[in-house]
């Protein structure tokens, strides 16, 4: 069964897909409330209403915490409201908003859809509301073009991504708002009509917060409690301190090489030794390290100090922050789309040890590492500390200035003259690391957001840009394979022009020939993309693997011949364990071992309003879950490394976008989950002799629990 990219991001296969997005119209359970379709006037502002409610969702009392709000309540993911009008209603509108209140503790996840009638196209907007704090919805129309995939958090509205089909406005006649992921316990919420509107409604920038404020002096949760909460500066001092003291007495398991590979081996090869390689012992796939040993890479993402509070909208919401100029200076952080961040384990390092915290954090972090027994400082890492500690890391790349335009999400147009100089660019990164043994290799990128479309890039283009290089090269193609205007017309099944095809406007449905050939020229988009990338890494830097680009799941057949200019083939695999039969046959085909780059298990119990993408019940849950997808994975002959991802939990105030989850080896406070901590210590000392088959791997898995993520 071939998966479907939803809007939130990750795979569905159809049968989910066609279940959850016709919830409430075909086979669910749906309450008419009495609201005859198309009562309201097609004129804007309109405000909506619900005309039916879905599933076991049911209206209930609640204190008037939004003027005009109502209550609901969700016993089950896809309960949720139905809103019907006329055809062409929302033709005009550039923007839908509501008011919200989510007064469950766990983070609950909503899904808007816009739909042309009852089985026709569905756009999705997927969100989750911070809970105990008022939010406010404010979709752009353009969403439903496709061309961008996430848009910014906006206080307690977090991580809004787009998904589905693109939709004509002038046909919509049916929005479902739904609950698309919870915890075990009910969602309880209020929200005012959905207005639409041509102009733009204002951020909400006073919101409400009836529990008072939601992250303590720390940075934990001020609205829950747990065992194994930080009571105290002088406790979080205290453990600090102590930890700073055994860091230098930690060490790697007593099988590890000195890059932490296998000790006991030594492989040949015809590669020149003295760096990080790939190689095929004629059983299973290994790195070696710059000494020749076997090496299978346990990582750790996000080695640095990453527990940033967003708090635009929200600055009511703490108990404490400091003046930004101060002592605290260091913990302040603006991106470059103006977002603001505190970090509170920054704070918490600075009010322990003052100026000299940063070493402090990186000889404390370094021990932990080593006692933990991860032998890789992965992605998204302070990279820097890994090469002076000569231990073995990898580095994201990314890029600076470019010039050449996106033609869809974040698609360059590989055929525009301007390319070839971006691409010279990127690889000049490079330079600064080329002699490196402890460097093992670079990821060109990370989960290009391409990749999450149901449509190819190709195909994205047609609709959103208009003019561009990539457009005429892609007419040039066509006209080549079907001569004139009538053999691409009689190809597609309409009438078509190849002048229509590379340039000018595009809102015409695609046939199935017509994506057909759209995935063909995606092929070639995806080809130059990638080999022009890795030769320029390859110009600069010869002695490093390419890593790929961490693809957010196995990719499909169009993008795959692309990646064989890659030495390693990485996507991040959020399940219970690898996924094995895809992963196997993908390593067959590009003839490269498998990395994956992310993995997490989070649960409930700490602290945090979400688990994260993996779920389990506990801490003790979460060695477990840790223990059986490591050496699972660790097993596998074409198999070359798990990075887990991250060091820290993130913010209970959420992130840049609004991740909020349980998933860090160490709090806000440092304070490491041990049960967690002791199973991969357990894992990681054993994992060589479970890749040489000569243990049995740990499968004693836990209770998998539903996703609970954003």
């Amino acid at each position: 069964m071939h998966p479907i990219i939803t809007g939130d991001g990750h795979e569905y296969t159809r049968r989910t897909f066609l279940r959850t997005t016709t919830a409430g119209v075909a086979g669910a359970l749906t309450l008419d409330l009495g609201w005859p379709a198309g009562a309201a006037a097609a004129t804007l502002p309109m405000r909506l209403e619900p005309s039916a409610l879905i599933g076991s969702c049911t209206r209930v009392d609640g204190p008037a915490i939004i003027p005009g709000a109502v209550w609901y309540e969700a016993l089950r993911e896809n309960d949720g409201l139905a809103f019907r009008f006329e055809g062409g209603a929302l033709e005009k509108m550039r923007f839908l908003s509501t008011d919200i209140f989510a007064d469950s503790p766990e983070l609950p996840v909503f899904q808007l859809r816009l739909r042309e009638g009852e089985g026709g196209p569905t756009f999705t907007l997927v969100y989750g509301v911070l809970p105990h704090a008022e939010a406010r919805m404010r979709m752009r129309a353009e969403a439903i073009n496709q061309n961008r995939w996430q848009f910014l958090r906006e206080g307690a509205w977090l991580k809004p991504t787009a998904g589905g089909s693109r939709v004509d406005l002038s046909k919509v006649d049916l929005m479902h708002l739904v609950v698309l992921r919870k915890g075990q316990r009910p969602v309880r919420w209020c929200q005012t009509a959905v207005t639409a509107a041509v102009e733009e409604p204002p951020r909400l920038t006073e919101p409400r917060l009836p529990r008072g404020v939601l992250l303590d002096e720390l940075g934990q949760s001020a609205t829950r409690d747990w065992p194994g909460r930080t009571r105290s500066v002088d406790e979080l001092k205290k453990r600090l301190n102590t930890q700073l003291g055994a860091a230098a007495s930690h060490k790697w398991p007593a099988s590890f090489s000195a890059w932490g590979g296998l000790a006991a081996r030594v492989e040949k090869s015809d590669k020149p030794s003295g760096f990080f390689r790939t190689h095929y012992d004629g059983t299973r796939w290994w790195l070696l390290d710059p000494a020749g040993h076997p090496f299978w890479s346990a990582g750790l993402d996000s080695v640095r100090v990453d527990t940033t509070a967003t708090y635009d909208g929200l600055e009511r919401a703490l108990a404490w922050m400091p003046p930004a100029e101060g002592e605290f200076k260091g913990a302040f952080e603006v991106r470059g789309d103006g977002r603001r961040s505190f970090n509170y384990l920054a704070a918490n390092f600075i009010r322990t040890f003052g100026a000299g915290w940063y070493d402090k954090w990186t000889a404390i972090t370094l021990g932990e590492l080593h006692r933990l027994g991860f032998n890789t400082i992965a992605n998204w890492s302070d990279w820097e500390i890994a090469r002076a500690a000569r231990f073995p890391y990898v580095r994201p790349l990314a890029w600076a200035a470019r010039e050449a335009p996106f033609i869809y999400r974040d698609f360059p147009d590989v055929f525009d003259s301007r390319w070839d100089a971006d691409v010279r660019r990127f690889g000049e990164q490079l330079a600064g690391t080329r002699e490196d043994p402890a460097f093992i290799g670079y990821f060109l990128m990370n989960e290009p957001t391409w990749g999450f479309a149901r449509e190819t890039p190709a195909a994205g283009m047609l609709f959103n840009a208009p003019r561009c290089a990539a457009r005429r090269a892609l007419g040039d193609a066509l006209a080549k394979k079907y001569g004139d205007d009538r053999g691409i017309s009689n190809a597609w099944g309409f009438d078509v022009t190849l002048a229509a095809v590379r340039e000018g406007g595009w809102n015409r449905a695609l046939t199935p020939p017509a994506e057909r050939d759209l995935s063909e020229f995606s092929a070639v988009m995806v080809e130059k993309f990638f080999s022009t990338l890795s030769a320029s890494c390859r110009r600069v830097d010869p002695n490093h693997l390419n890593l790929g680009i961490r693809y957010h799941t196995i990719p499909p057949e169009w993008a795959v011949a692309g990646m064989r200019a890659f030495d390693v083939f990485s996507m991040n695999c959020y399940d219970t364990r690898v996924r094995s039969g895809e992963m196997e046959k993908i390593a067959a085909l590009l003839k490269m071992p498998v990395m994956v780059g992310e993995w997490h298990f989070g649960a409930l119990d700490a602290g945090l309003p979400a688990s994260g993408i993996g779920h389990v019940k506990t801490q003790e849950d979460r060695g477990r879950a840790y223990r059986v997808y490591l050496e699972d994975a660790a097993r596998k002959p074409w198999c070359v490394g798990v990075h887990y991802f991250i060091l820290y939990d993130q913010s209970a105030l959420g992130r840049f976008d609004g991740e909020c989850y349980n998933i860090g080896f160490l709090d806000v406070c440092n304070r490491p989950y041990e049960p967690l901590c002791n199973a991969a210590r357990a894992s990681h000392e054993r994992m060589y002799d479970v890749a040489t088959g000569k243990v049995q791997v740990f499968d004693d898995a836990p209770e998998y629990l539903p996703k609970l993520f954003v």
